[in-house]
């Protein structure tokens, strides 16, 4: 039995033994799966089988604006790899000549950006696509564009759009409404209601003058003044058949009216300058400016050695814009600037895209450069257009919407559908030579002429100019 008892014993000290040599389990650590990255192959660059070349002139020239012009036209080019817009900075003065240089070489530009006035002429000697003009308001949106701009660049002859409207500015009589209200005068807008205040504010408190009134005769200022006036009188340079109408009734009564004005105006030849600047420094209730003017009357105008000091307190805010005059007859006008965007007859079909884009995507990068001087002609843009100056805050609601209305009404001249090249070049003519600021003066500073000889003078000089145009 003891025997016994020693073998299970041995057994036991063995197992233990066995049991405590063995070696420990070994945890064997999984091999981590490799994650499988797919890398994605760039787009191919898109195969252009000819790069695509669209010159654009514009005359919006001044070193910031072509850089924006360029920015807006890299934007576009982004989007369209294939085509490489050119932006060229040229001179309005010398457009002309350009154009002409270019179409002798066989080169007009796709796109040229400039005034409407430049437009016509062009138009006529059939250097400007209709069709593309046409397709491009299409695009944008005909029913989204102001009508009145749309008016102005349709041919009489074909119906159809000689180029695309851009932007512009509009000019108005500027008025201190404080005083009119404390006076119980009507808003300037009619030659009953001119004449009233042109009596009315001188010598009602700080004020010296009514008005600077536009004199001088070798500036343009008188004119651009007067052509308003007249046009408000129904007073034309030309009839329907082209004959010179400058000494019609309707003219000579608006040369009596514009200069009778001498009599509450600043005296000596004045222009633009003096009627700013007498306007800001409280001693003028009325002047005619543009909108270019908006800024002017918050900071004051730029002077040699820095910026007139205003002399009344929220000068803006106290300054209503009138841009419609209405005359004796019942005729209205107002006097504008637009610009446009003309395609030539030798353009790429792809610059009618580029000029949609610049008037969708781009358009308020364009607007941005100059606020007050470049109104929408799209009605989307307006809202947006009121928020890119810090100076519009100055303004009414109103002030602001007659500004962007301004286009309904705005005319020139030029703008007469019924005129043909020849007429047109003969007002270019008028208004280069300083004719109707001449004449002016003549009558309202020298009295050398009266309002019945200034018209027949004008009638004498422009037939001159007309007969050396046929």
């Amino acid at each position: 039995m003891k025997n016994l008892k020693k073998i299970f014993a041995v057994l036991f000290v063995l197992t233990f033994a066995i049991t405590a040599c063995a070696p420990a389990a070994v945890e064997v650590a999984e091999e981590p799966v490799a994650e499988v990255v797919v890398v994605e192959e760039a787009p191919a660059a898109p195969v252009c089988d000819e790069e695509v070349i669209v010159e654009f002139w514009s005359t919006d020239n001044e070193e910031d604006r072509i850089d924006t012009y360029e920015a807006v036209a890299e934007g576009y080019m982004a989007e369209n790899p294939c085509v490489d817009v050119r932006i060229v900075p040229i001179d309005e003065s010398s457009i002309t000549q350009r154009i002409a240089t270019s179409q002798a070489a066989n080169r007009l530009p796709d796109i040229i950006r400039m005034g409407v006035e430049i437009m016509y002429p062009f138009a006529l000697d059939g250097l400007l696509s209709e069709d593309a003009a046409g397709a491009v308001i299409a695009a944008v949106g005909e029913d989204d564009f102001r009508a009145k701009p749309l008016e102005i660049v349709t041919s009489a002859t074909s119906g159809k759009y000689m180029a695309v409207p851009f932007d512009g500015w509009v000019q108005a009589l500027w008025y201190r409404t404080d005083l009119f209200s404390e006076l119980g005068l009507a808003a300037p807008t009619t030659w009953d209601a001119i004449n009233a205040a042109c009596d009315t504010l001188p010598g009602k408190g700080n004020l010296l003058y009514a008005l600077g009134l536009g004199t001088a005769p070798a500036e343009g200022y008188p004119h651009q003044v007067f052509e308003q006036v007249a046009m408000s009188n129904n007073a034309w340079p030309f009839d329907a058949a082209g004959n010179v109408t400058m000494n019609t009734p309707e003219m000579i009564e608006a040369l009596k009216f514009y200069t009778d004005l001498q009599r509450c105006a600043i005296p000596g030849p004045q222009f633009w300058k003096g009627a700013r600047e007498s306007y800001e420094l409280d001693q003028t209730g009325m002047m005619v400016y543009s909108t270019y003017i908006m800024d002017d009357l918050v900071d004051g105008s730029g002077i040699e050695g820095g910026n007139i000091e205003i002399a009344v307190e929220d000068l803006a805010g106290k300054s209503g814009f009138a841009p419609l005059m209405e005359g004796p007859g019942g005729d209205s006008a107002s006097y504008g600037q637009l610009v446009v965007l003309a395609l030539t007859t030798d353009a790429d079909p792809e610059a009618q895209a580029v000029v949609e884009y610049f008037l969708t995507k781009g358009y308020i990068d364009v607007l941005k450069l100059a606020p007050m001087g470049k109104v929408p002609v799209l009605k989307s843009a307006l809202e947006d257009w009121k928020g890119l100056s810090e100076y519009f805050a100055y303004y009414s609601d109103d002030t602001l919407a007659q500004i962007a209305d301004g286009f309904e009404t705005a005319n020139r001249w030029l703008y007469n559908p019924a005129y043909g090249p020849v007429e047109i070049a003969v007002i270019g003519d008028i208004q280069g030579r300083n004719l109707i600021s001449q004449v002016i003066s003549n009558i309202a500073l020298e009295g050398i002429m009266t309002p019945e000889t200034g018209a027949e003078f004008l009638q004498e000089q422009v037939e001159v100019l007309l007969a050396d145009r046929q």
